[in-house]
């Protein structure tokens, strides 16, 4: 279960680091109305859990980032407007993250990257001088590298998200997805996500776009 006042202080820490000198109110209840967003009941996988582990795994990439606290603050906003049946999640998201952190003190150049960040995530194609980019698009798919009970229980997650969603159909847009993570070039962009996430991730995707294949394959 998810130590909530744990993610209330790293949101703070987040914020005050974003936020102009002296400027910040306090954070508590921007950090509450965040926490009741990732607790929504329709989530299965984009869940208080996921918005943790995208918060560690951003940690064990700052040295890669060049805004480390845009980028948290992007993570913290990234999914917070989730519907799965709505295509415009990321956009929702990211107004939230303008209005919210204008109001909280974050400078207006600093509220545009943030929301830049999470618009980012629709694709997850961050530039390559995009270190900032790279960092949070990397951090959110760190998933698909996971060990395989992990990476199964993930599977099964997203499959429930989108529950009200024909099996057919479902494996259908999901096997579509697999193959054009599978297509591109590197899913990783950061040093240490290449080196450590990719082989694993491409292993994961390609093993799950084969048991979609199969025939009234149980769980997917």
């Amino acid at each position: 279960m998810a130590d909530l006042d744990a993610l209330r202080s790293r949101f703070a820490r987040a914020l005050a680091g974003a936020a102009a000198p002296g400027s910040a109110p306090d954070p508590a209840p921007y950090a509450d109305n965040l926490l009741v967003r990732w607790q929504e009941p329709q989530r299965r996988y984009h869940t208080l859990a996921h918005l943790t582990a995208v918060l560690d795994h951003v940690d064990v990439l700052a040295e890669h980032a060049e805004d480390v606290d845009a980028v948290r603050l992007a993570a913290w906003f990234h999914d917070a407007v989730y519907l799965p049946e709505r295509s415009e999640n990321e956009e929702r998201s990211a107004r939230l993250a303008e209005r919210a952190l204008t109001e909280a003190g974050v400078p207006a150049e600093r509220t545009a990257e943030v929301a830049r960040l999470v618009r980012l995530t629709v694709t997850h194609a961050p530039a390559g001088d995009d270190r900032d980019g790279q960092v949070l698009c990397d951090a959110d798919l760190a998933v698909l590298a996971s060990p395989p009970s992990a990476y199964a229980a993930y599977t099964a997650a997203v499959r429930e998200e989108y529950h009200f969603v024909p099996n057919e159909a479902f494996r259908a847009g999901r096997a579509a997805v697999l193959r054009q993570l599978l297509e591109l070039p590197a899913l990783f962009h950061t040093p240490h996500g290449q080196r450590e996430w990719e082989a694993t991730a491409r292993h994961n995707l390609t093993g799950e776009l084969e048991m979609l294949s199969l025939p009234d394959t149980p769980g997917v």
